[in-house]
């Protein structure tokens, strides 16, 4: 006999499951879908090279410095209302994106997404936990994973196939609906929930946002401005002197938004400072190889993107199954291994790159690079969670994604400095000789975060009792 409330519980966690997915999905999207519609953009807009890389960054740089002041938000006023106004600002903003008449509206509408997306993204972890048993937490965090790692990896896969069969405008377009269809089904499916005892903390707001900004800028711009100009160092010692401000402010504040306490867990250290390499090998690389498909390669936007989906597209497939194989074994040893793995898929590359290089030569190292890359995200998200107290998960999701941004931002700066260092864009010849020492580089970091997933304390299976557990009590409104 059924137990009475069994298929309504099952349900609820399937909408969960739905609801975060899809928003988390378009939030994600949005870091890379633009690059590859940039030259249509420019001929449509006009403007120079630094008004299409703040088309970029724009949206960056604000998602990056308030996901923690986003979570925050959610923490005190109730997570499903603030999951709802994120999905509103993003929608809305995407469509000004889509009308932009001129490039700096274009410019504000993205940093304006990025508002929303930065409400939205960290409020999905924690209401999609509140809505999942424990024990079944790693098989729904690998569906998660999966729709947030492909959309990352194939924004420019997507923005190049819109923009090439459709127009530019539908990279923007393709928000609205799903934005409209997610409100109703949020405020009908979802419960609310709220932390304990939540305040909200405008002092290391402050801090922790005008540090990420004065750092990610300064690492953005580094490239295009210099690294000894003006703006750029002054971004990044007053960005690194508010960050050391906010950590100082952690530890001392009476309620901060991120106590430092919490980094004498192993396991929330450990996996923060994972995720913070694995974007800057995976970003930074990506970054490069996208754009030495088309350049080298001569392929199209699209035809690039197609010929990564053995390595951007593996997480649909093997997410899910790397989120319930960590619920059996631990999830240190599974991220461990995709960091390595990824770390040897971008090992290859490096040696197999040449000016005159097969795409069957490619391939083995974007299928490693995919397998490492699924084996990273669903139980990378449930280490987060399970490493904290559940009145602690929304900041704890705000601060692991915020470091993702800022690994992504940092990867794509060092990564193609190093480029710029050994090669250029005047030939085939040169592209390869500065992308072959970048790739290295992004190798040893997701090497390295392999390294610090192994400082991870050991899996301990819980009891029976303790595995039925709801991680927050919801507030049914």
């Amino acid at each position: 006999m059924q137990e009475p409330g069994t298929t309504t519980r099952r349900g609820s966690v399937a909408w969960a499951l739905v609801i975060t997915s899809v928003a988390g999905f378009m939030a994600a999207l949005d870091n890379l879908v633009v690059t590859t519609a940039l030259p249509s953009i420019r001929k449509d807009l006009g403007g120079g090279l630094a008004d299409l890389e703040w088309t970029v960054s724009a949206y960056t740089l604000t998602f990056a410095v308030l996901l923690m002041f986003g979570a925050a938000l959610g923490d005190r006023f109730g997570r499903r209302k603030l999951f709802v106004i994120g999905i509103g600002i993003f929608s809305a903003a995407s469509a000004a994106a889509a009308l932009a008449p001129g490039m700096g509206e274009l410019i504000v509408a993205r940093a304006v997404q990025g508002v929303g997306a930065a409400i939205l993204m960290p409020l999905t972890l924690t209401l999609l936990t509140a809505a999942v048993p424990a024990e079944r937490r790693g098989a729904a965090f690998g569906i998660w994973g999966a729709a947030n790692g492909v959309a990352v990896a194939t924004g420019p896969l997507i923005g190049g196939a819109l923009t090439e069969h459709v127009s530019w405008h539908w990279i923007f377009w393709l928000n609205v609906p799903l934005g409209l269809l997610l409100i109703p089904l949020a405020r009908l499916r979802l419960d609310e929930s709220r932390g304990a005892n939540a305040r909200l903390d405008i002092p290391g707001t402050l801090l922790a946002s005008g540090g990420l900004f004065g750092l990610v800028y300064g690492l953005i711009r580094g490239n295009a401005d210099g690294w000894t100009s003006t703006w750029v160092l002054t971004g990044l010692i007053v960005g690194a002197a508010l960050l050391g401000g906010f950590v100082r402010h952690g530890i001392r504040g009476k309620n901060p938004m991120l106590p430092m306490r919490l980094f004498r867990s192993r396991a929330f250290s450990a996996i923060n400072a994972a995720s913070l390499l694995m974007f800057l090998g995976m970003f930074g690389s990506i970054f490069l190889l996208s754009q030495f498909l088309q350049g080298v390669g001569g392929y199209s936007p699209m035809e690039a993107g197609v010929r990564m989906l053995p390595w951007t597209g593996m997480p649909l497939l093997l997410a899910p199954i790397a989120g319930a194989v960590s619920d059996r074994i631990g999830g240190r040893p599974v991220v461990a291994t995709g960091l390595a793995l990824q770390a040897v898929g971008l090992a290859l590359f490096a040696l197999v790159v040449s000016p005159d290089v097969s795409y069957a030569s490619q391939l083995p190292a974007m299928v490693i690079s995919g397998i490492g890359m699924s084996l990273f995200f669903a139980p990378s998200a449930n280490l987060v969670m399970s490493s904290v107290r559940p009145e602690e998960q929304g900041i704890a999701s705000g601060a692991n994604n915020a470091l993702r941004e800022v690994g992504g931002a940092l990867g794509i700066a060092v990564l193609a400095s190093v480029f710029s260092a050994q090669g250029g864009y005047e030939s085939a010849a040169r592209f390869a000789d500065g992308l072959t020492p970048a790739l290295w580089a992004g190798a040893s970091a997701v090497a390295l975060g392999s390294l610090a997933a192994l400082t991870a304390p050991r899996f301990r299976r819980p009891s029976v009792p303790a595995a039925r557990e709801r991680a927050t009590e919801p507030v049914r409104v």
